[in-house]
């Protein structure tokens, strides 16, 4: 995999991440630790999916 495409997935999952903090920092006060950390999974996992799937439509 060429170095372009790595970083572009890094940046896409990182935009993606920062936004959905903005909601699990929203949502923190209400949740308990092991939601926060679900949440935080749930953030990588599915920014990871969305670069993933970004870039393959874009190649």
């Amino acid at each position: 995999m060429p170095i372009s495409a790595i970083l572009i997935t890094s940046v896409v999952t990182g935009v993606f991440c920062a936004i959905f903090a903005v909601v699990v920092d929203v949502l923190t006060d209400a949740l308990a630790m092991w939601m926060a950390i679900a949440l935080a999974f749930a953030s990588g996992f599915t920014g990871s999916l969305f670069a993933q799937l970004v870039l393959k439509r874009k190649t």
